[in-house]
């Protein structure tokens, strides 16, 4: 893993893009999105991140997240994550997914037979309040400039509700702003 161009600050709050190779639109399946969020709540129990917000979209994600070693932390999720959701096209018989996971793998990565994750991943730092209310709007009014719901609390893969004061998919720990 540990291809980012981008530097990671230690327990600074970072805006996070993981992309699927190819764009490929993979988290439209319930059980694979249910791998994602299980895998964040994992590391938010063993303290490993803090998660500040998420969204979901079809073939990406966005964090807003700290830890004291976020970059290996990242490395890790996509890593164990993607084990799991070729696990799972595997027993599903998703071959046409597999197929697409082979065709995109990178060629160096000759110890693998399929790349689910694009290689790194972005990350910048938050650096003051208004910077982290910019990219927490972002993250949020994501699926409403896709055109998927009308606001962003009705997308359920995202801590828009969290921040509307009601339950979400995922616990976050809430910034006041």
């Amino acid at each position: 893993m540990g291809r980012s161009r981008y530097h990671v600050l230690e327990n600074q709050p970072h805006f996070i893009t993981c992309t699927v190779v190819n764009w490929i639109p993979l988290f439209g399946k319930i059980e694979i999105v249910q791998i994602i969020l299980d895998s964040l709540n994992f590391l938010q129990l063993q303290q490993r991140l803090i998660l500040y917000a998420y969204v979901i979209m079809e073939n990406h994600l966005h964090l807003i997240a700290s830890g004291t070693n976020l970059s290996k932390e990242i490395g890790n999720f996509k890593s164990f994550t993607a084990r799991c959701i070729i696990d799972s096209l595997q027993k599903n018989n998703a071959n046409y997914l597999l197929n697409q996971f082979e065709f995109y793998k990178l060629k160096h990565k000759t110890k693998q037979e399929y790349q689910v994750w694009q290689e790194g991943f972005h990350s910048q730092a938050i650096l003051n309040e208004e910077m982290f209310r910019q990219k927490l709007d972002y993250i949020h009014n994501n699926p409403v400039r896709r055109g998927y719901v009308d606001e962003p609390i009705y997308w359920r893969y995202s801590s828009s509700r969290n921040y509307m004061g009601l339950p979400g998919l995922l616990e976050v720990e809430l910034i006041d702003l």
